[in-house]
């Protein structure tokens, strides 16, 4: 089992920066791919982004895209969000999660095996 804790949420004005981390326990984290998802107030959750086991393949959602960049540190079981140029659009609460096979990046939630408990992003205009 694999238990995920987002941190580094907070508010922030638009134009601003974030970086959200997410530690994971258990010793197979090196081998999953990770995802961010984010829900916003009255809406689905949507995908943001996704790193392979070795950071080597990333993708984001056009939305984010040039301004967020996930990352990864295999050696401290922690995933990255770097968010910068932040719109109130990107208000939400944002979720890491652990998808157990590791080599494909997917935006579909449904293939995401463990998810953190959410960290609240506010940005204010």
């Amino acid at each position: 089992q694999v238990q995920l804790v987002e941190s580094g949420g907070g508010l922030v004005q638009a134009g601003g920066s974030l970086r959200l981390s997410c530690v994971a326990s258990g010793r197979t984290f090196s081998s999953y791919s990770m995802g961010w998802f984010r829900q916003a107030p009255g809406k689905e959750r949507e995908f943001v982004a996704a790193i392979n086991w070795s950071g080597g393949s990333t993708i984001y959602a056009d939305s984010v895209k040039g301004r967020f960049t996930v990352s990864r540190d295999n050696a401290k079981n922690t995933v990255y969000l770097e968010m910068d140029s932040l719109e109130p659009e990107d208000t939400a609460v944002y979720y890491c999660a652990g998808d157990r096979q590791g080599v494909l990046t997917r935006r579909d939630s449904s293939w995401y095996n463990y998810w953190g408990q959410g960290t609240q992003v506010t940005v204010s205009s």
